[in-house]
């Protein structure tokens, strides 16, 4: 019995300085999601009535979309999907700033990780809540310039075939020669009139990612796309994001390997699936250096100068009427963003990415009591390993 104790207490010891990084040292993999994006329609497609789904009509399978998840605000009338967000490593999360205007006591927010379904997470989904929010210190909201924020949570999440890590590109990635790009999200504009709410099922398209300047001409949104924005969609419209997909990510397969690479989130837009009105997206390259000194996964090369430190919000900085569950910038936006044209390096395509955090191992508490019982049992058991060698 003293020897299947000590096995037991071995065992339970083994977490003492952390547990194994269960994403295996990498990010941008979709292991779910196998060779399924290959038959998701190129451009618009009619449904019966004529009409076009906002994210193009596909629902998707559960862990296709492994790095996305569902920041949610329970109110009088219920629990609503605000806005959607990226899983950049154990404990943090990258979204868009205008999800939290008046936001009110987000601490009590859920953070929804491995769903596909809002109905029915199941088993493999894992709920977090919010510890901290970072805002970009450059943030303004009435242009939706650097709209960008992280979320910490207030405990880390292991991966699984349902949870993985997005990859953030680096300029050594040349993003607009990225070809098959998608976008993903639970918009709540409705597929049918009547229907109030989000779509219970992540909805997911493929769009292309399309030139700023044109994005930025006299009939399209004339100069409103700032630097740090990607244009993605079609010109004549068709498929977008849309209210609620906020944060939501737009990925593009790597060109060489079987990864993807975490380019934008959905920012604002004019109107929904408009032509000459793509979604605009928050270039995630544009913010490279600024996720990682805010996080402090690892170390940055900067080019520039030293970035102010991030606005971190208390409660009282951000008062969200309770019972206004919509989310949109004003009447006109809805955005993503498109590539950013300084960025020409070439990618490094000898290696997989790898994920933000360079640690392998996570903390993790060790109960003082189990140490005890295992010391004691420890010394009681020595006696009889003596006694066994006499």
């Amino acid at each position: 019995m003293a020897w299947l104790w000590l096995l037991v207490l071995l065992a339970l010891a083994g977490p003492v300085g952390g547990t194994w990084d269960t994403c295996e040292g990498t990010c941008g993999l979709r292991p779910m999601a196998s060779d399924h994006n290959s038959l998701i329609p190129d451009g618009p497609v009619a449904l019966a009535d004529g009409t076009s789904r906002v994210v193009g009509g596909t629902g998707v399978q559960p862990g296709a979309w492994p790095g996305i998840v569902s920041i949610q605000a329970t109110w009088k009338n219920g629990t609503w999907h605000m806005c959607s967000g990226v899983l950049l490593s154990f404990q943090w999360v990258l979204t868009v700033a205008h999800c939290f205007i008046r936001a009110g006591d987000f601490y009590r927010w859920d953070v929804v990780i491995g769903a596909t379904d809002l109905t029915q997470p199941g088993p493999k989904a894992k709920v977090r809540h919010i510890q901290r929010l970072l805002v970009h210190q450059h943030y303004v909201a009435a242009t939706a310039r650097n709209d960008i924020a992280l979320l910490e949570l207030d405990r880390p999440v292991e991966c699984s075939d349902y949870i993985q890590l997005g990859c953030v590109p680096d300029t050594s990635v040349r993003v607009s020669d990225l070809k098959s790009c998608y976008i993903a999200g639970w918009s709540s504009f409705p597929s049918v009139p009547t229907t109030p709410g989000p779509d219970v099922v992540l909805q997911e398209a493929k769009v292309h990612l399309m030139d700023t300047e044109l994005c930025n001409s006299s009939r399209w949104y004339g100069g409103a796309v700032h630097p740090e924005n990607l244009c993605a969609g079609y010109p004549q419209g068709g498929i977008d994001t849309c209210q609620g997909d906020s944060g939501g990510p737009l990925i593009c397969k790597d060109n060489r390997a079987d990864y993807f690479w975490l380019v934008g989130l959905s920012s604002w837009g004019r109107g929904c699936d408009k032509a000459r009105h793509p979604g605009i997206y928050t270039s995630t390259q544009h913010f490279y250096n600024w996720i990682l000194l805010q996080t402090g996964l690892s170390p940055a090369e900067r080019a520039g100068p030293e970035p102010e430190p991030a606005i971190t919000s208390t409660p009282e900085q951000y008062l969200r009427p309770v019972t206004e569950p919509d989310i949109s910038l004003t009447p006109e936006q809805h955005l993503r963003p498109a590539p950013e044209p300084d960025i020409s390096l070439t990618p490094k395509h000898s290696q997989r990415p790898a994920p933000t955090s360079s640690a392998s191992l996570m903390p993790t508490a060790f109960p003082l009591l189990i140490l005890v019982q295992f010391l004691n049992l420890l010394q009681d058991f020595l006696p009889f390993l003596k006694d066994k060698k006499a």
